[in-house]
């Protein structure tokens, strides 16, 4: 049977659209558009890049190279239109100029700046509006964007690969291969799609690792090292300046350690001294930085104090595990104390190769 074209079906093709701006686009949301007049697609666009034409505007503008009346078309879009004078002109004002008669859409944009305002002006001269087609699931691809604009604060995800009895290194520290080629491929690509990859200075001092993007295309994130006492010096690779990166310190560490920072800021690596406690640094002043430096998600990779400390601090959103069929018998558990009680709930569970790979969204307790 021929698939029914309705409201469901073209926004469905809006947020496919608008997943091919993953890893481009942020601290923006990823947006798709359809144009549909008459019954048919007449034409289709994505936010490809951040400060360039958004979806509705791309979208537009293919229809216009064709030169296509837009007038009494319907456009959908899986993000209300934005309102304001940003790196663009407002796309509610183009929607309105060239004559749209309805305009569907997924979800209201939380931007202040927006917020229902579009949706207002677009009713307010006559174009008919529709919304939270496929809600649900236009908010889990933007999910990063609505916790940063809701929240001010990154989107928090860890990334573990664990044996099959629970261990993520050997007693020894060794890491290295748990999870499959198909695997280490997969977390290359949530690097490219994540602003910035976080570990602590025990990670960088035993697997010195790049953090970098390799085994797909992508763009690099933002390198973050957490080293409270700062162990960590200006040899490891990841400060080799292949991408941007930010060193956190405890300001007494920095105060102690001079020729270190010297060293470090050299390869124009970023220091930023906070206060801390024993050593520790606060994760939530961390993320306020990490936020305030337009950085709206974050991957933790490593290893088990940073999984524990971020997880006690109730800001971690989502983990990634892949649990290989390899066992160690003994060494470091994926997880060390937990003293914050949370709900994981799984959502995906796939196959690489070998590797059982799950994603859990998490919530908290109010209590």
């Amino acid at each position: 049977m021929p698939l029914i074209q309705n409201d469901e079906y073209w926004m469905q093709r809006c947020l496919t659209l608008a997943a091919k701006g993953k890893g481009h686009t942020s601290p923006n949301p990823l947006v798709g558009a359809v144009i549909v007049k008459d019954g048919k697609k007449i034409s289709e666009g994505y936010h490809r890049k951040y400060g360039e034409h958004h979806a509705e505007i791309n979208a537009i503008n293919n229809a216009l190279r064709r030169k296509l009346s837009l007038k009494d078309a319907t456009l959908y879009v899986n993000l209300e239109p934005c309102f304001h004078y940003g790196k663009t002109p407002p796309c509610v004002d183009a929607i309105i100029q060239h004559q749209f008669k309805r305009v569907v859409v997924a979800t209201i944009d939380p931007n202040p700046r927006v917020n229902g305002k579009s949706i207002a002006k677009l009713k307010k001269v006559g174009i008919q509006c529709t919304t939270g087609v496929l809600k649900e699931e236009a908010l889990v691809l933007n999910e990063k964007f609505f916790k940063f604009i809701k929240k001010k604060l990154p989107f928090v995800a860890l990334k573990a690969a664990q044996t099959a009895d629970g261990f993520i290194a050997k007693n020894n520290g060794a890491s290295k291969w748990i999870s499959t080629k198909q695997s280490r491929r997969y977390v290359h690509q949530l690097r490219s799609e994540y602003d910035a990859v976080i570990v602590g200075a025990n990670t960088v001092i035993t697997d010195n690792p790049l953090l970098t993007v390799r085994y797909v295309k992508g763009r690099n994130p933002v390198r973050i090292v957490l080293d409270g006492n700062l162990k960590t010096s200006a040899e490891y690779k990841i400060f080799n300046g292949d991408a941007p990166t930010i060193l956190y310190t405890s300001t007494s560490a920095a105060k102690l350690h001079h020729a270190k920072i010297a060293a470090v800021k050299k390869k124009n690596i970023i220091v930023v001294p906070v206060p801390a406690i024993k050593g520790k640094i606060a994760i939530k002043k961390i993320l306020r930085d990490l936020a305030k430096r337009n950085i709206a998600s974050v991957l933790v990779e490593g290893g088990q104090t940073m999984f524990s400390e971020f997880l006690n601090a109730r800001v971690v959103d989502k983990i990634y595990l892949f649990t290989s069929p390899k066992t160690f018998g003994s060494g470091i558990p994926t997880f060390g104390e937990i003293l914050i009680p949370f709900l994981a709930k799984r959502v995906t569970a796939q196959k690489f190769a070998t590797d059982l790979y799950e994603e859990y969204f998490l919530s908290y307790s109010t209590w």
